[in-house]
């Protein structure tokens, strides 16, 4: 099946709003097997929507608009849509009751009538997170074209629930996928690493960056979803054995549910000492439902002051190695966790920039110290872009404390 996107709306057109949902489209009809053609934007005028419709219809099997289907007037995409198919509106009774069910208590004016108006004998999507209902229209020509909101809040549940499964049992067939989750190692590196790999069709392995870490991603198709699976798993094994330690899971959420789960698991309690990632860990950890029977305490230790008094970091090695530095992340790791009382202390400290980095200590440079029962371990972390946002290197501090903590638990070098 051949496909492309038309992306509705004028904000789009200037520049004023990313089009994000041009790329999560793409991405899912790629994995679905379907071929990416054309994607084009259009403002929101009847004329070129329609001209860009008809030239889509003439080289595509589907088109997916997405945009276009609100309650104001320069929300055409359904009525465009309904001329080219030659079909009209017709109001679907299911998503007017929805639309009533929503607006219990406060006005409802017509404009918002407008959404339940569909095209006649479309297969209509559900929204979930909105007001503006779907829909799939099959032309006289078996051509397909599936509207879907702007939102990527709604767009995303919508295509998801309900658009997916709409063309895969039109394809009558299902996809599976397994991510293998790597920290430390780049998009790049792991890619050479599966060179020989990422040209495969069924299942096909391709790499994705993300946050400061990346993930590969092992797509099936077949005709059934536990058939697709079954094709899955031996090729992310193998990629996982490939990338060795570096991988740290399968269909894992994150790095932080990782390691609660494993904490949880071997009863062990962390707690954590921050100074230039500034309480990012404890926060990632504590955004884990469940958390609070592993993680003890945390602590924000910007000022040297307070690095020794509740830390007790020593005054002479702060003037003699700086706060930037090994010993300093050793002795807040040691710190916290005789403050706590847990089994294992992280000390982060580090320069975030944009202002303060030096030739000897750049911006990006970050020490991360872990502390338990068999000693206290430092990692030096080098970011070598300065041109990272602050965000990036505290963000980078964190994870590279949270995969400190899954290596130790898991006996592996550090």
């Amino acid at each position: 099946m051949k496909a492309e996107i038309i992306s509705v709306g004028t904000e789009l057109l200037l520049g004023q709003t990313i089009n994000t949902d041009a790329s999560y489209v793409a991405r899912a009809l790629s994995e679905l097997g379907i071929d990416m053609m054309f994607s084009c934007t259009v403002g929101d005028n009847n004329g070129r929507l329609k001209g860009a419709l008809v030239q889509a219809l003439e080289r595509s099997d589907l088109v997916i608009t997405t945009g276009g289907l609100g309650p104001t007037e320069d929300d055409l995409t359904k009525e465009t849509i309904a001329e080219c198919a030659g079909t009209r509106l017709v109001e679907h009774e299911e998503s007017m009751k929805r639309l009533k069910e929503h607006f219990t208590g406060r006005y409802m004016g017509e404009n918002q009538k407008k959404q339940a108006m569909l095209p006649e004998n479309a297969t209509v999507l559900l929204n979930d997170r909105g007001t503006a209902p779907g829909c799939v229209v099959e032309t006289k020509e078996g051509k397909l074209i599936m509207m879907l909101p702007g939102p990527p809040s709604e767009l995303v549940p919508m295509l998801q629930n309900y658009g997916i499964p709409f063309l895969m049992k039109r394809e009558n067939a299902s996809i599976h996928s397994l991510n293998v989750h790597v920290f430390g190692q780049g998009e790049g590196a792991v890619a050479e690493m599966l060179s020989d790999m990422t040209n495969a069709s069924n299942p096909t392995v391709a790499t994705y960056a993300k946050d400061g870490e990346m993930f590969v991603r092992v797509t099936a198709k077949a005709e059934s979803a536990e058939k697709a699976e079954e094709m899955c798993r031996p090729v992310a094994e193998q990629i996982r054995q490939r990338i060795g330690d570096y991988a740290y899971g399968i269909n894992v959420d994150s790095l932080e549910k990782l390691v609660v789960a494993m904490l949880k698991e071997r009863n062990r309690t962390v707690a954590t000492a921050e100074s230039c990632s500034g309480g990012l860990l404890a926060k990632r950890i504590t955004d884990i439902p469940g958390s609070s029977s592993v993680f003890e305490m945390g602590a924000v230790t910007y000022a040297n002051r307070i690095k020794t008094q509740l830390l007790g970091v020593p005054e002479e090695m702060l003037e003699e190695h700086g706060a930037v530095s090994e010993p300093v992340a050793a002795a807040m790791a040691q710190g916290i966790r005789k403050a706590a009382g847990s089994d294992i202390g992280i000390g982060i400290t580090g320069v975030a920039g944009p202002d303060g980095g030096t030739e000897e200590k750049p911006v990006g440079m970050i020490y991360v110290g872990l502390c338990d029962e068999k000693g206290t371990v430092v990692r030096r972390v080098k970011v070598f872009s300065q041109r990272r946002p602050r965000s990036y290197y505290r963000n980078t501090a964190a994870s590279f404390a949270l995969d400190m903590v899954r290596r130790r638990l898991e006996d592996l070098p550090l």
